[in-house]
């Protein structure tokens, strides 16, 4: 039998929320039909902030009011803060996304917290969202770098994750947000984070502004992880780091396992046509993905 991945779909969140045009609600929703299509069972829809910071993400509840019901596929949402939660909740998702920055700078800009108040609010968030039976994603951003403050010692990040941890998160995810890491650094840290805590589930969120996006993937498969995130025609990028583009695209990273002999469940043609339906809509150089440009 074939190795499982696990790949969850962040385009309609992390690869929309820094693009300028309006992308209306149906047309989200005709993605995410488009994509279930595809093969794909987890999905990130929305993040649960303030319209004036991400217009974007203006009609999260109004999108999440009419996602298809359908077994075996999951749908979650990024919250910052405590208002996120709540309407998180009062949306009726049953899984959240949460994060703080190993970057002081990149907290302030991001969520106007400092690092340490970050971390007491994502205490509290993980709780509540625990309390009322969610599914709980939590970790770190900026792991393996940021353009404000450079790479941070092992010794920043390893007690951080280990606090994460103690706070209940189900899975644990590391996000290289600034795509700066590379196969040696990948290797190092996540070799030192999975031998500290062996028993987690770690979820890694990678970008490809480097170019190095799918070699760090395989580096992690090689350590054992199993779950990704990725974006349909690799779009993507947090509008509060100066430069950070560019999810690793569903269908590169889906050909590549596929190829390597592991098995996505994902049809690439479904997620390419997508893509370049998308790509109709927006900007062209939102899109870091080869292989969408290819496939029938």
């Amino acid at each position: 039998m074939k190795d499982k991945i696990y790949l969850t779909e962040v385009g309609l969140r992390d690869g929309l929320q820094s693009v300028a045009q309006t992308v209306e609600t149906k047309d989200k929703l005709f993605m995410i039909d488009g994509l279930i299509k595809a093969g794909l069972k987890n999905i990130q829809v929305a993040s649960f902030v303030h319209p004036k910071l991400v217009p974007q993400m203006a009609d999260a509840e109004i999108l999440i009011a009419q996602l298809p019901e359908i077994d075996e596929v999951e749908y979650s949402g990024l919250v910052l803060n405590h208002k996120g939660v709540e309407r998180a909740i009062n949306s009726g998702l049953n899984k959240i996304e949460t994060s703080i920055s190993t970057s002081e700078t990149h907290s302030q800009k991001n969520t106007r917290m400092t690092l340490n108040e970050a971390k007491s609010n994502l205490r509290g968030l993980v709780a509540t969202a625990k309390e009322s039976g969610l599914t709980v994603r939590a970790g770190l951003q900026c792991v393996w770098g940021c353009v404000y403050e450079g790479f941070p010692d092992d010794n920043k990040i390893i007690p951080i994750v280990g606090e994460i941890i103690d706070m209940g998160a189900d899975i644990i995810s590391l996000s290289d947000s600034t795509g700066m890491a590379n196969p040696v650094t990948i290797k190092d840290r996540l070799s030192k984070i999975m031998s500290e805590y062996p028993d987690i589930t770690i979820a890694l969120h990678l970008h490809d502004t480097r170019g190095l996006g799918l070699a760090n993937l395989v580096t992690a498969l090689d350590l054992g992880v199993r779950h990704f995130d990725s974006a349909l025609g690799g779009i993507g990028g947090c509008p509060f780091i100066k430069g950070a583009t560019g999810n690793i695209a569903t269908e590169d990273t889906a050909s590549m396992l596929e190829n390597m002999g592991y098995s996505t469940q994902i049809e690439i043609n479904g997620v390419a046509k997508m893509s370049r339906w998308l790509e109709k809509k927006i900007d062209k150089n939102y899109f870091s993905g080869k292989l969408y440009k290819l496939t029938a």
